[in-house]
């Protein structure tokens, strides 16, 4: 498994998690240590260096490959819909790419063999509770 994760960089849980599996998973990040409010030019720079190696795992003998956050960077304008719409039509056979994200667009909807929409209905975050070491992070 190849996760590549869009917009962060910094320490979450399952990149500790990964560790315990090194020859199974792999997961890099593609962005700063913080949130992107506003996308700069080195912000667009690194989803577009994370969008090759997302090519490239598809085509290194990955079965799944998962693009973290990959929808969100394209609404936030660090990667371009068409470029996503290609990585969806060039998956070689036999691999599944999953893409995370809110904001999927109609075309990428309509390519994709699978979309889930996930609502928070209720998140211990509005009681306080921040973020858990071995969870969030």
């Amino acid at each position: 498994v190849y996760i590549g994760q869009f917009m962060k960089g910094q320490k979450y849980g399952e990149l500790e998690s990964a560790k315990k599996f090194p020859e199974l998973l792999k997961i890099e990040q593609f962005g700063k240590d913080t949130f992107i409010h506003s996308a700069t030019e080195g912000d667009r720079k690194m989803a577009e260096d994370g969008l090759k190696k997302i090519k490239k795992a598809m085509n290194e003998g990955y079965e799944i490959v998962i693009a973290d956050e990959i929808i969100t960077a394209v609404y936030l304008g660090l990667l371009k819909e068409e470029d996503i719409l290609s990585l969806m039509k060039e998956k070689p056979e036999g691999v599944e790419l999953v893409l995370t994200g809110r904001y999927a667009t109609e075309k990428m909807i309509e390519i994709a063999d699978l979309v889930t929409e996930m609502k928070e209905i209720k998140h211990y975050f509005q009681k306080g509770i921040l973020a858990r070491d071995g969870i969030e992070r």
